[in-house]
């Protein structure tokens, strides 16, 4: 695999060779590095799932189609951005492929420069997904270890009561609502329960 330091690389999953060639000889001219799959299947067995991606693929494949490839994708909790491409779109099929996630649906023989411009776009945009997928991962993991009745005191925090109230509402002493504060602030790494909070709302954690 080509070193693509901090740059998104873009998978090409296409059973078509001609079509897999053109397409990575086109994305070599701008200096974009690209990668190619004959199957969905492959594509699944080599990719990184960490590493900033694009990925552009066909519909219509043996095994494994564009459309099942999307929603195996969907369960991985894959941010990349997919646009998809075939020989015999019609309108069904994009909104389909839309409705998925997918960010883009081309025709071929689709317009080169058009493909560039689609690309280049997706691969700024999967940055950005790729780093918010990465840090809301990361506060996931820091909650992973609370206990039920710790995410509860937490739920309680984000929604801005303090400790007094949540006692109210837990049927519980101030003193023991403050032992869970610490033990939540401990088990997480936090600094405080503050930055805690906006990591949380910032990425939109379901506690």
């Amino acid at each position: 695999m080509t070193e693509t330091g901090n740059a998104p690389v873009v998978h090409v999953i296409d059973d078509d060779e001609d079509v897999r060639q053109s397409l990575i000889f086109l994305l070599q001219s701008v200096e974009i590095v690209a990668l190619t799959y004959p199957t969905a299947a492959s594509f699944l067995e080599e990719f990184d799932p960490g590493e900033p991606a694009v990925v552009i693929v066909d519909v219509r494949m043996p095994g494994l189609s564009g459309f099942q490839l999307q929603e195996e994708l969907v369960r991985r909790d894959y941010p990349a951005p997919v646009v998809f491409c075939s020989a015999h779109g019609d309108i069904p099929m994009s909104v389909r492929a839309m409705r998925g996630g997918a960010v883009d649906f081309l025709e071929k023989p689709y317009e080169p420069q058009r493909m560039l411009e689609i690309v280049q776009t997706h691969m700024r945009a999967a940055e950005e997904a790729f780093t918010r997928h990465a840090g809301h991962r990361q506060v996931q993991q820091r909650l992973e270890h609370l206990t039920p009745r710790e995410r509860e005191v937490l739920r309680l925090v984000v929604d801005g009561h303090p400790s007094q109230t949540i006692a109210q509402r837990l049927g519980t002493s101030v003193k023991t609502v403050d032992v869970h504060r610490a033990r939540i602030k401990a088990k997480t790494g936090a600094e405080n329960m503050g930055t805690l909070v906006r990591d949380v709302l910032l990425h939109r954690i379901d506690i």
